[in-house]
């Protein structure tokens, strides 16, 4: 059974995935944070994050592991533990320009398909453009979105103590570079279910999503 959810930054994707993927005994993999991991390298390494050929010339160099248990997902570089310094500031505003570099993208979409192919329980794969591009094959596909105003709530809430309405700007900026580059924009999948979470709880929208998953496992 593979979950392919997708949707910006603030929909809820990361928390509500790991719930579904721990309440039904499937793996878990969060591809932003693999994007995250290759654009820290980058910016560890020196290499100049506005010079795409530069990104594309070593974009094969970092060997980048991800754990896929949804109870404790782990992320390393070369060996090193990344998951907190990928959630850094500096990190967050470079990784749109290194991921939207082709080389970038099929380097870790092909990671991102061999670990989908070895989860033999099944997995819940969450990113930007999963149901579309890296497995459009999928059992499932959801989308989740949310207004600008609540992800922005959510996602200042994440950062302790940062502005509501520059996060807001941030996040509507990252968007729309994230739709407009030519390698796997965000889009939804034709064949997704949308699911909007600006009303709803984060229970319920894992409910929800568990409830979409047995139903189509049912009818398998």
């Amino acid at each position: 059974m593979i979950v392919a959810i997708d949707g910006p930054a603030g929909t809820g994707k990361s928390s509500t995935s790991k719930a579904v993927a721990a309440q039904l005994g499937l793996s878990y993999l969060d591809t932003g944070a693999q994007y995250r991991a290759i654009t820290w390298w980058m910016v560890s390494n020196g290499i100049d994050i506005d010079d795409p050929s530069a990104i594309a010339a070593v974009a094969g160099k970092p060997e980048i592991v991800s754990g896929t248990d949804p109870e404790g997902p782990t992320i390393t570089v070369d060996g090193v533990d990344v998951a907190g310094p990928i959630r850094t500031q500096e990190v967050s505003s470079a990784v749109s320009a290194v991921s939207a570099v082709p080389e970038v993208r099929s380097r870790i979409t092909e990671l991102q398909r061999s670990i989908a192919a070895s989860a033999e329980q099944g997995i819940v794969v969450e990113g930007r453009d999963i149901g579309t591009t890296v497995l459009p094959d999928a059992d499932l596909k959801i989308f989740l979105t949310a207004s600008p105003e609540a992800r922005a709530a959510r996602r200042s809430g994440e950062l302790k103590g940062s502005d509501v309405h520059s996060t807001r700007e941030a996040l509507i900026k990252r968007d729309a570079a994230d739709s407009s580059r030519k390698a796997s924009p965000l889009a939804k999948a034709d064949d997704a279910v949308e699911v909007d979470t600006t009303e709803l709880t984060l229970a319920q929208v894992i409910e929800c999503v568990v409830t979409l998953v047995e139903e189509k496992r049912a009818g398998k």
